[in-house]
């Protein structure tokens, strides 16, 4: 079959369009064809050697997320049968999905609900589950309650808008351009403000009357912490959930220490990882998940733009993200 493979890490070169061996589902997993696979800033940060959290074993296929159709299922399956259209994670170690067939863990697949492309379900798992548990679960979004979304154009950050306003809340949005602050609106937010230099923050504030958000998410890391816990209201909380600047640099110790010592505002600063949240809270975790398939299933949540490019394009793929000029969710097509 062919896949996309990294012998190496480093820069877009590092990806190869390869032969390799069909894999076999082993007990408990099911072979999947793969008929479009997700994009995410994992398979970037595994591309470039970051840290991670997951090993990644050279020779290596990325792909983390995959929509397609069972095509053989192994010993003590009892959930899919052949010909089940699914979509969840891929592999082991969450990898191995940029290819025409990858092994699954079928206790980490979900049926394609009626009607639902594979594009659609291929950019569902990580983004779409993601901000569902992050927002439901880590922040308990309330009715009434303001919340920022930065990214806000993008797969995460576009789950994010209409998930928040499905619970009730106002959203204001960040994004990096006119045209992604256009499509953020389109999406259902509130409000939307360029959330890039040193004045951002201000204007967040000025969109809440001076009050601040109830909850402010942040998938930047170090560089940007500091800035985001400036625009929280009193019982504000803060997500932070990925690291996308890269780990370099600091908090400022002024601006932290705001949230963790000072009694008065009452403030929260929470790291989320999703895979944490599926292993030890599987049960809250697939109660959010419910929700938004209910809300998918409503109309409620429709979910970002979906790119789809050719498998032999992953390289470009990854680009768009690591260039900041991806529109919504990126998905691959074997």
């Amino acid at each position: 079959m062919k896949a996309i493979q990294m012998n190496t890490t480093g820069g877009p070169e590092v990806l190869q369009l390869v032969d390799v061996p069909d894999p076999q589902p082993g007990p408990g997993e099911v072979l999947v064809r793969v008929e479009a696979a997700g994009v995410n800033f994992m398979d970037l940060m595994r591309r470039k050697g970051m840290p991670f959290d997951i090993p990644t074993p050279l020779p290596f296929v990325l792909g983390a997320e995959v929509a397609g159709t069972v095509v053989a299922v192994g010993s003590e399956v009892r959930t899919f049968a052949v010909g089940d259209r699914v979509f969840g994670q891929a592999g082991t170690l969450a990898g191995g999905g940029w290819a025409e067939l990858v092994t699954a863990n079928a206790a980490n697949l979900f049926p394609i609900p009626p009607g639902m492309t594979a594009e659609r379900a291929a950019g569902l798992t990580i983004v779409g589950v993601t901000a569902a548990i992050l927002l439901i679960e880590a922040a308990k979004v309330g009715e009434g309650e303001t919340v920022f979304v930065p990214a806000a154009a993008g797969g995460l950050g576009g789950y994010a808008v209409q998930i928040a306003k499905a619970l009730g809340a106002t959203v204001i949005a960040g994004a990096s351009t006119e045209q992604k602050r256009r499509i953020a609106l389109e999406l259902g937010a509130d409000a939307a403000t360029d959330y890039r230099g040193e004045g951002w923050p201000s204007k967040v504030r000025d969109l809440t009357s001076g009050r601040g958000v109830d909850v402010a998410l942040d998938p930047v890391g170090p560089q940007h912490l500091s800035q985001t816990i400036s625009i929280l209201a009193p019982f504000g909380r803060l997500i932070s959930y990925g690291s996308l600047a890269g780990y370099e640099g600091t908090v400022d110790r002024a601006a932290l220490s705001s949230v963790l010592y000072n009694p008065a505002p009452a403030q929260s600063l929470i790291g989320f990882n999703v895979t944490h949240w599926l292993t030890q809270r599987p049960e809250a975790s697939f109660a959010a998940a419910g929700r938004l398939f209910t809300w998918l299933a409503e109309g409620k949540v429709s979910g970002p733009t979906i790119t789809s490019l050719p498998l032999a394009d992953a390289a470009k793929a990854l680009s768009l993200l690591e260039e900041g000029r991806n529109i919504g969710k990126v998905v691959l097509i074997p």
